[in-house]
């Protein structure tokens, strides 16, 4: 069974950092798409930011320049860099795939992290 694996979720202070880790069960060449999901209280789930197997990276408008995605293919491992974070960026942060190869048509999620703003 293929599982993700996310990592590095706590309480941040207002301005302050983190950064998210997602390690897949299987190699990251089994995805052609990585990336992350955040759902806040009461919000629906809203895309944060992926990344193709080609080193192509989206992010969602609203949330670019804040956050950074990347991988570190050697590690297969798959990160998130949260700076000035808000209080506003409280969620649950999801680390996502979609497979490729024997595993392609199939979406995997993490069982997700959460991230706390407060002071």
């Amino acid at each position: 069974q293929v599982q993700l694996v996310e990592s590095g979720g706590g309480l941040v202070q207002p301005g302050g950092s983190l950064r998210l880790s997602c390690a897949p069960s299987i190699s990251h060449t089994n995805f052609y798409i990585m990336g992350w999901h955040r759902q806040a209280p009461g919000k629906q789930r809203e895309l944060v930011a992926i990344v193709s197997n080609y080193g192509v990276i989206k992010y969602n408008d609203p949330l670019k320049g804040r956050f950074t995605i990347s991988r570190d293919n050697a590690k297969n491992t798959m990160y998130l860099q949260l700076d000035h974070a808000t209080p506003e960026d409280t969620a649950v942060y999801y680390c996502t795939a979609s497979g490729t190869g024997r595993y392609r048509g199939r979406e995997y999620w993490g069982q997700g992290t959460q991230v706390t703003v407060s002071s």
